[in-house]
């Protein structure tokens, strides 16, 4: 997966040239028509272009908002609930040790190692 977006922001950055190079070899003035059909607008090759492009970014972090959003929230949720399951583990581990040093009982003597001769 890390290849293919390594590749795609490759193709972004290839085409990125490509358009800046066809501004610098066309520096001549677009119209763009106004909405409603109220004239148009005189704007450089260059402005157009990154207008455009400024646009498209704007509308790919729109559609990858949400699936963002979405995984931090998973990711959020995934670590309260590792969380809470570590405390409960280590809660049931502490109970168990606790009634395991209770029956063996305190007062036994421990056993002694013994010689070897």
């Amino acid at each position: 997966m890390r290849l293919l977006s390594f590749i795609q922001v490759l193709v972004l950055l290839l085409v990125c040239a490509y358009l800046l190079l066809v501004t610098l070899e066309n520096p001549t003035t677009v119209r763009l028509p106004l909405p409603l059909g109220r004239g148009d607008w005189s704007v450089s090759v260059g402005v157009a272009v990154t207008g455009f492009l400024v646009l498209g970014v704007l509308y790919a972090t729109l559609l990858l908002l949400p699936s963002v959003w979405r995984q931090a929230v998973r990711r959020r949720r995934e670590g309260q609930l590792r969380l809470k399951t570590e405390e409960k583990l280590a809660a049931t581990l502490q109970a168990r040790l606790g009634n395991l040093a209770g029956g063996t009982g305190a007062d036994a003597p421990s056993p002694q190692p013994q010689d070897r001769a």
